[in-house]
């Protein structure tokens, strides 16, 4: 039986990062480190890259049972491109 996620933070130099404990592995959030290093500028800068898009789907794939590789490849389709934007509430919809 999968137990349900649980979440806390930790506290590193001053910003607080998520933790999210999954069947008995501890995962960390990337938004939040990334928002903590480079601010928003940076972490919507490289969710739209191509690159990064893949990463995420791979793991997401190897990782998450529920994930909707279906709906994520219409994402996928459209990372690289001048047009796209992703935001992080859209990824935590799509590929959690």
């Amino acid at each position: 039986m999968n137990k349900k996620p649980t979440n806390a933070t930790i506290n590193v130099q001053g910003t607080e990062i998520t933790v999210i404990r999954r069947q008995d592995e501890d995962f960390i959030s990337l938004t939040d480190m990334l928002k903590a290093k480079d601010g928003e500028f940076f972490f919507s800068d490289w969710l739209r890259n191509r690159n990064t898009v893949e990463f995420l789907g791979i793991w997401k794939t190897v990782h998450n049972p529920d994930f909707n590789s279906g709906e994520f490849a219409s994402i996928k389709r459209q990372a690289g491109r001048n047009c796209f934007a992703l935001a992080p509430k859209q990824l935590e919809g799509k590929v959690q």
